[in-house]
C-alpha cells in the first residue's frame, strides 16, 4: 500500500497510540513518577511488537528501565539501530499551557502537549516507519530498538547498560529523532554537536558574614573577587584564556564554513526576537559559527551575600557561581574540566580560596557528511520535504551520542525533526501534524535508501 494511503487509513489508530505515550507524565527529574516510567516503558514494547517487532521488553538498568527491541530480516544483512528516549521534562509552569500537559489536545493542526516534540513525538515517527515497511514488506534490514528514561536528567545509567550488553546492540549505524531543523521549509540534518564541561565555583573568604562598614576595604569581598576571576576567563576577543583550551580545537574547514555562510539567516530578526540591541562572540567568525562550531564560555547562575529585599551592609563569607563551556568535537571535557580548574586556582588571590567542582560533561559530535547512512537520511528529506538538507552544526549538546561512537564503534544520524515553534520543554510544547507525515515518509526512504 502506499505509504500516504495507508497513513491516512490508520491516522485515527496512530493518533491514539502516541497520545496513549504522552498520558503517562514520565518525568525522570520526580521521583514520585517512579511507577509512570515503567507504565511508559511497558506501552513502548506493546507498541513495539505491534508495529512488527519480533520481540520487545523491558530491561533493568542502574536507574529507569530500558525498552530494548528488534526485527531480524537478514542475519547477514545491515543492522539500524534507532535510539530514543521515553522520559520528558516537568511540565512547570502549569499556568502557562493553554490545555493539560498530559492530555494531548489537537489545535490548529497542532498536538499540545509534554513529550508532544521531545521525545515521544519524534520517536513515533520512526516506529510509525518501521511499521509501515515491515506490514508492507520493504523492509530490507535488520533494524533495533533502545529507548531510555534518563535522557532528561543526562542519561546517567546508559553508557553502563551500553557496556553490558555490546552483542545486543551491535549495529551497523544508529538513527536517532531528538534534534530539530531550521524550519518547516529549510529541512537541514544536524552533522555535529557541541560537548560540554559545566563546575560549580566557591569562593571562601572570612570564616563568617562580615559588617561592611567595619571590614569593607580591609577584607577581601568573596563575591567581588568571583566576579574578577570570572572575568579573566575570557580575553577582549572573546577567546577564552584557559592555557592548553584550544589545543585540540579543530578549526572547521573552508568548503565548510562556506556552507554555512550559505544558511539563510537574518541577524537583525534573530536580535529582535531575544531582545538584544547587539551580539557578541569570539572575533573573526560569524554568530553561526559562534554559536555551533567554536568553544563558548558562560556563567549559568551566580550568587552570594544578601539577595533579600531592602539594604543589608553585609561582606559574605562566600560567594559561588556555576559556570559551562560548550566544547567542540575533539575536545575532551575531562581534560577541559582539569585546565580550567587549575587555571581559577592558580590565578585566585592568597586573600580568598577557591574551590572548583566538575559537576557535569560530555564529548562533542561529528558526523562526516559522505556516509552512506547520512546520504540515505538526505534521499528521505529530500523526497518528504521537495528539497535536499542542509548540513548544519548544532550548539546544543547530547553527550550520550558521542558515548555511543566510544562504546559501540558506530556513527550516529541525527534526523530529527522538530521546529523552534514546537517549545520544547517550555509550556505548549507542541508538533505539527504534517510534521509527523513528513517524519514518516523520510524515515521510509532512509531505511529503503540505506538497504
Amino acid at each position: 500500500m502506499e505509504l500516504k494511503q495507508y497513513l491516512a487509513q490508520h491516522q485515527s489508530r496512530m493518533l491514539d497510540e502516541l497520545f496513549s505515550l504522552i498520558r503517562i507524565p514520565s518525568i525522570s527529574a520526580q521521583p514520585e513518577h517512579h511507577d509512570d516510567m515503567l507504565a511508559c516503558a511497558q506501552r513502548w514494547t506493546q507498541l513495539l511488537l505491534e508495529a512488527g517487532a519480533d520481540e520487545a521488553m523491558v530491561m533493568p538498568s542502574a536507574g529507569n528501565p530500558m525498552v530494548f527491541a528488534q526485527k531480524t530480516v537478514d542475519p547477514a544483512a545491515k543492522t539500524v539501530l534507532v535510539y530514543a528516549h521515553y522520559d520528558v521534562m516537568p511540565p512547570d509552569p502549569l499556568e502557562l499551557w493553554k490545555s493539560d500537559p498530559f492530555e494531548p489536545e489537537v489545535r490548529d493542526g497542532r498536538i499540545y502537549a509534554r513529550g508532544a516534540d521531545d521525545d515521544k513525538g519524534q520517536s513515533f515517527i520512526q516506529v510509525k516507519a518501521f511499521e509501515y515497511l515491515v506490514r508492507n514488506g520493504l523492509l530490507r534490514h535488520n533494524v533495533k530498538f533502545i529507548f531510555e528514561g534518563e535522557e532528561e536528567i543526562g542519561s546517567p545509567s546508559l553508557e553502563r547498560f551500553c557496556q553490558e550488553h555490546l552483542d545486543l546492540l551491535k549495529a551497523d549505524v544508529i538513527l536517532v529523532s531528538d534534534t530539530s531543523m531550521l524550519g518547516a521549509d529549510l529541512p537541514s540534518l544536524t552533522t555535529g554537536l557541541r560537548g560540554l564541561a559545566y563546575w560549580e565555583i566557591e569562593v571562601t573568604g572570612p570564616n563568617r558574614d562580615l559588617h561592611s562598614g567595619h571590614f569593607g576595604g580591609a577584607v577581601a569581598n568573596p563575591v567581588n573577587v568571583l566576579s574578577r576571576l570570572i572575568s579573566q576567563v575570557t580575553d577582549e576577543n572573546g577567546r577564552i584564556a584557559v592555557p592548553g583550551f584550544y589545543d585540540d580545537v579543530e578549526e572547521v574547514p573552508q568548503a565548510e564554513r562556506e556552507m554555512i555562510a550559505s544558511i539563510p539567516f537574518d541577524e537583525e530578526k534573530y536580535k529582535r526576537a531575544i531582545g538584544v540591541q547587539a551580539l557578541a562572540g569570539e572575533v573573526g567568525y560569524s554568530t553561526l559559527e559562534r554559536n555551533s562550531c567554536r568553544p563558548s564560555f558562560d556563567v549559568c547562575g551566580i550568587w552570594g551575600g544578601y539577595i533579600g529585599e531592602g539594604a543589608k551592609t553585609v561582606l559574605p563569607s562566600k560567594a559561588y557561581a556555576k559556570v559551562s563551556c560548550r566544547l567542540v568535537p575533539y575536545q575532551d571535557h575531562e581534560k577541559i574540566a582539569r585546565l580550567f580548574a587549575d587555571y581559577l586556582t592558580r590565578v585566585a588571590p592568597p586573600t580568598v580560596s577557591v574551590k572548583v567542582t566538575s559537576l557535569h560533561g560530555g564529548q562533542g559530535y561529528v558526523c562526516p557528511i559522505d556516509h552512506p547512512a547520512y546520504r540515505a537520511a538526505e534521499q528521505g528529506f529530500e523526497k518528504a520535504f521537495g528539497q535536499k538538507p542542509l548540513a548544519v552544526r548544532r550548539g546544543g549538546s547530547i553527550p550520550i551520542i558521542a558515548t555511543f561512537e566510544q562504546v559501540l564503534g558506530v556513527k550516529t544520524i541525527l534526523m530529527g525533526f522538530g521546529l523552534e515553534s514546537n517549545a520544547i520543554h517550555s509550556p505548549d510544547e507542541n508538533m505539527p501534524l504534517d510534521m509527523l507525515r513528513k517524519g514518516i515518509e523520510a524515515v521510509v526512504v532512509f531505511h529503503q535508501a540505506y538497504s
